[in-house]
């Protein structure tokens, strides 16, 4: 039988609001309209690449020619149509409500890097845009994330002492210049990283720079191991 509140606050699709059978989910239209990666994908970044999954840990283009300094990468969706909006609708317009099905996506499609005895760290945003938003989008995702797996969630092992250029309009060299040194260990809990096996998690991931600067500083506090796990990773010709 159906609770009090579930009869009067009925589940709804977290893209267009139609009625559904299930929490924190998307109708069949929206379904159908959200670019989901499955099969085969980059083991760095998590991008989907063309053929069968032959079980090999094969590389996008874009990993083949850039040094990631972390290990495996996993994301959920392409950053593209339904889910476009869908980032950009938790990034920017106050929709918490679908961060519990986004994780749930994020958490399936890394369920091979979250497992054991491992850290989840999001990527930091400077405190003026968090003044701004009133939250960091990477820091809910990441909580969600630890509620669907269990996992522990270390919101603010990692800081950014300088606010810095948007990203957007930059090209390769310049989105990483520009993330250069940007992202550090937080002076009292970035400790907490020491040994451990930690998985980066952020909303979008573009040309990767903004994750290598977070991964180096996972690493420069003595983090074992990083991974990276995105809600949405963009890709080309899309």
């Amino acid at each position: 039988m159906q609770s009090p509140l579930a009869i009067l606050y009925p589940p709804q699709c977290v893209s267009c609001g139609t009625p559904i059978s299930d929490d924190h989910g998307l109708c069949g239209k929206c379904w159908a309209e959200t670019p989901f990666i499955t099969g085969h994908a980059c083991e760095s970044c998590g991008a989907p690449l063309p053929g069968d999954d032959d079980g090999m840990a094969d590389l996008c283009d874009d990993c083949l020619t850039i040094a990631r300094p972390w290990s495996r990468g996993r994301a959920a969706l392409i950053y593209a149509g339904n889910a476009r909006r869908l980032v950009l609708q938790i990034k920017l317009a106050d929709r918490l409500d679908a961060i519990p099905a986004a994780a749930g996506w994020m958490a399936r499609a890394g369920r091979d890097i979250l497992r054991g005895d491992v850290l989840l760290v999001p990527v930091p945003a400077h405190w003026t845009r968090v003044f701004v938003r009133r939250y960091n989008q990477a820091s809910e995702l990441a909580r969600g994330v630890a509620r669907q797996t269990g996992l522990e969630v270390a919101p603010t092992a990692l800081i950014r002492p300088s606010r810095t250029q948007k990203q957007e309009g930059k090209g390769l060299d310049g989105r990483f210049e520009n993330l250069r040194d940007a992202i550090r260990p937080h002076p009292k809990r970035g400790p907490v990283l020491n040994g451990r096996r930690v998985v980066l998690v952020d909303d979008v991931m573009t040309s990767g720079a903004t994750f290598a600067a977070a991964a180096e500083a996972c690493l420069a506090a003595g983090a074992a191991d990083v991974a990276t796990l995105a809600l949405a990773r963009t890709v080309k010709d899309v």
